[in-house]
């Protein structure tokens, strides 16, 4: 699967006059590699290409790399590529511009004098819009592994219950239940907490008649699920009622809406309308959603400012929400796998208001 990456980047190389490409972003790098450590480069020519990393991943790299030429460095990456001639017969060399500080790129001047280097961005991205079958399944996992956590959740939040005691039952659950990690630092935000969308879990005790939001992934494989649902704990007001069956209207309406081809700022467009049409646009403060691979946020940026055409394959989060200062949030969030015809939901989490 990996050769088969690399070669249609090297097709992405050939359309844009390049003999080659330094592949930093280590998401980039496992992409293409297979390769789960910290700390590697990928080297990708016309006619070969070169994976080096460090002493620690020694035996690591020996599993799970395979089909290109590994190459265990004692220094710095870039200075074991010099040693190994690796740019030999190069001329116009791309560098990852988002992932390439200006010192670094000093140094590689300084290393390979005489290769002109072109910064470049999107090149591995394009490729990684579209998930294979193989990546698919591991999002699949992933989002299963969630959806039981959040089913298994719902027995034990309870008034008094700190946050950050439901944070540590998702990371713990999500461990449980098989995942390697948490995809990010689990959201759970009560009551008027539930306003700031990238609440961090706190020491503050759920109260009876507060909402909660509860906004968690896990990776699995590297790959990553991301799910949000809004609780009510004990007797809600009917404000936060409404807020809720607004967010789901809206949700279900962009769901409904979602498939390939469309432009992703028409797709924002479907639910922020819908919001506004509850009376609660200018509390819709984020874009709808975002690409899910092997990052949490990946291209394509669902948003009202997108220029992108979303594409088959592709996996996205749907993700509308109300926030209200001083009295609190509600966002419902599924993951999406884009199609021709539409979108399949690959979340089975009910979202109907639950009460606990």
């Amino acid at each position: 699967m990996t050769r088969h990456r690399i070669r249609r980047l090297r097709h992405q190389l050939l359309a844009r006059g390049l003999d080659g490409l330094i592949v930093s972003s280590i998401f980039n790098v496992r992409y293409l590699t297979n390769f789960s450590g910290s700390n590697a480069l990928c080297i990708v020519r016309k006619n070969g290409a070169l994976f080096l990393t460090d002493q620690r991943y020694l035996l690591q790299s020996k599993v799970e790399v395979k089909g290109l030429r590994r190459v265990i460095a004692a220094g710095g990456l870039s200075e074991e590529a010099a040693k190994r001639n690796a740019l030999a017969d190069c001329k116009s060399v791309g560098f990852e511009s988002h992932s390439v500080t200006y010192a670094q790129y000093r140094g590689l001047k300084k290393l390979f004098p005489s290769v002109s280097f072109v910064p470049t961005s999107d090149l591995v991205e394009n490729l990684a819009l579209i998930k294979d079958e193989e990546e698919l399944n591991a999002i699949r996992s992933a989002v299963a592994i969630s959806d039981k956590v959040f089913h298994q959740l719902l027995s034990g939040i309870r008034p008094g219950l700190p946050e950050s005691d439901v944070a540590a039952e998702i990371s713990y659950l999500h461990r449980k239940f098989g995942a390697e990690k948490d995809a990010f630092e689990p959201i759970v935000a009560s009551g008027e907490r539930g306003s700031l969308p990238h609440a961090r879990a706190t020491t503050k005790r759920i109260k009876s008649g507060e909402m909660v939001t509860l906004d968690f992934g896990c990776t699995v494989r590297g790959y990553n699920s991301d799910l949000t649902r809004t609780i009510g704990v004990g007797r809600i007001s009917g404000r936060a009622k409404e807020m809720y069956n607004a967010v789901l209207q809206a949700q279900t309406e962009a769901v409904a809406a979602a498939r390939a081809g469309m432009m992703a700022r028409d797709l924002d467009a479907v639910a922020r309308r819908s919001i506004t049409r509850a009376g609660y646009g200018k509390h819709f403060s984020h874009s709808l959603g975002h690409g899910l691979g092997l990052q949490v946020h990946e291209r394509p940026r669902v948003s009202s400012r997108s220029t992108e055409e979303l594409q088959a394959g592709s996996v996205v989060t749907i993700e509308p929400g109300i926030y209200i200062g001083g009295f609190g949030g509600v966002r419902i969030e599924d993951d999406v796998l884009l199609t021709r015809r539409g979108c399949e939901v690959l979340n089975a989490a009910p979202k109907k208001l639950i009460i606990v």
